[in-house]
C-alpha cells in the first residue's frame, strides 16, 4: 500500500536579531491540514516536525543545520513507487555565490537553519542532491517553501513562465483585473440604468480578458504548457524526478511575515492552505493562479511552480 510520509519544518529564531514570528504556527497549519485533509499520519515514524521551540532544544527535532539535513535524507529515501512524499519549509531564505556560474543573477537560493550564523546555510545545490537526487521514480515529491528568494531553491530544471520575461510581473495586473471587477460592482449599487449596465459591462470585460490571461500559453522558450528550462550546469533534467515545488516568491523576493485573524502567519502558506481547501481538486496551474491573485491583493511577492520534468500543468494536485 502507498505510503505518505512528511517533513515539516518551521523556524522563528526565537531571541535573535532576524526573529520572525509566524513561520512555527505555519508549521502547526500544515501538519493540520496534512492529517485532517490529505490522509497523512502524524505517526514519528511517518512525519517529522522541525521547529525551534524550547522543548526542541537537544532533541533532532531542533532545526539546526546537521538535523535538518539528516531528516531531509530521511525523507528522500526508503520510499517505493507510488508514495507520496511531502516537504515544507517556513523560515528564513537567503543568497551566496553561485559557484556554477549558471545562475545569472551570480546567486544561488538558500534555507537558513536555526544555527546559520555560525553553521553557515544550506544552498540549492546542496538541497537537490540531498532530496531530489535520490528519491525513487514513481514517488511523488510536493515542496512548499515559504521564505525569501524561494524560486529556486531546490533547482528543479523546469519552471512555469507565463511570458518572455521567464517570470510573472502580474501584480498591477493582478489588481487592475481585481479593481475593474469591484468597480463594475461598485457601479451598479445605487439604481440600474442603461449608461450604467453599459459601463459595467466594459468594466467585467476588461476584468474577464485580464483573468483570462492567467492561463498559461506558450511563449518564447516554454513549451506548449508554459514550462521554461532553468538551465542548471547539473544535468539535473536528465534525472527524471516526479517532483513538484510551489514557493513563496520569485527568486529576488522576498515573502512576508505577517497577521491574519490575529494569528502570525506566513502568507503564502496562509493562502496555499486557504486555496486548497476551498477547492481540494485543482490543478497544479490553478493552485498556482489562485496563489498569486490572492497574494497581489495585499503582497508583491509571486508564488512560483517548479518541476522536476516536462510534466503536464493541468493534471489535479496530488499528494
Amino acid at each position: 500500500m502507498p505510503r505518505r510520509k512528511a517533513l515539516i519544518i518551521g523556524i522563528n529564531y526565537f531571541g535573535s536579531s532576524h526573529q520572525l514570528n509566524g513561520c512555527v504556527n505555519d508549521a502547526k497549519n500544515i501538519r493540520n491540514f496534512l492529517v485532517q485533509d490529505r490522509g497523512f499520519s502524524p505517526a514519528p515514524h511517518d512525519m517529522v516536525f522541525l521547529t525551534d521551540e524550547a522543548p526542541n532544544q537537544g532533541t533532532p527535532f531542533f532545526p539546526t543545520g546537521a538535523n535538518i539535513m539528516a531528516a531531509l535524507h530521511w525523507l528522500a529515501t526508503g520510499n517505493s513507487p507510488g508514495d507520496s512524499v511531502w516537504l515544507s519549509y517556513s523560515g528564513h531564505g537567503g543568497q551566496v555565490k553561485d559557484p556554477d556560474g549558471d545562475r545569472e543573477s551570480g546567486l544561488d537560493d538558500t534555507i537558513c537553519p536555526v544555527d546559520f550564523e555560525s553553521q553557515g546555510q544550506i544552498d540549492s545545490d546542496t538541497l537537490h542532491k540531498v532530496i531530489v537526487s535520490p528519491m525513487i521514480k514513481g514517488a511523488r515529491l510536493t515542496v512548499l517553501f515559504d521564505c525569501c528568494h524561494s524560486g529556486s531553491a531546490i533547482e528543479l530544471p523546469y519552471v512555469y513562465r507565463p511570458n518572455s520575461q521567464g517570470e510573472v510581473n502580474l501584480i498591477d495586473n493582478v489588481k487592475q483585473g481585481v479593481n475593474l471587477a469591484t468597480g463594475a460592482m461598485n457601479l451598479l449599487r445605487g439604481g440600474f440604468s442603461a449608461a450604467k449596465i453599459q459601463d459595467a459591462k466594459v468594466l467585467l470585460g476588461g476584468a474577464k480578458s485580464f483573468f483570462a490571461g492567467l492561463q498559461h500559453r506558450p511563449v518564447g522558450d516554454v513549451n506548449e504548457d508554459g514550462l521554461g528550462e532553468e538551465n542548471f550546469i547539473e544535468p539535473w533534467k536528465h534525472e527524471g524526478k516526479d517532483v513538484w515545488m510551489f514557493s513563496g516568491c520569485a527568486d529576488h523576493q522576498t515573502s512576508a511575515d505577517t497577521t491574519i485573524a490575529g494569528a502570525a502567519t506566513g502568507a503564502m502558506s496562509h493562502v496555499f492552505l486557504q486555496t486548497m481547501r476551498e477547492n481540494p481538486n485543482q490543478s497544479y496551474i490553478q493552485v498556482l493562479q489562485n496563489t498569486r491573485v490572492s497574494l497581489a491583493k495585499k503582497y508583491q511577492q509571486i508564488p512560483q511552480l517548479s518541476v522536476g520534468g516536462l510534466y503536464d500543468l493541468d493534471q489535479q494536485v496530488n499528494f
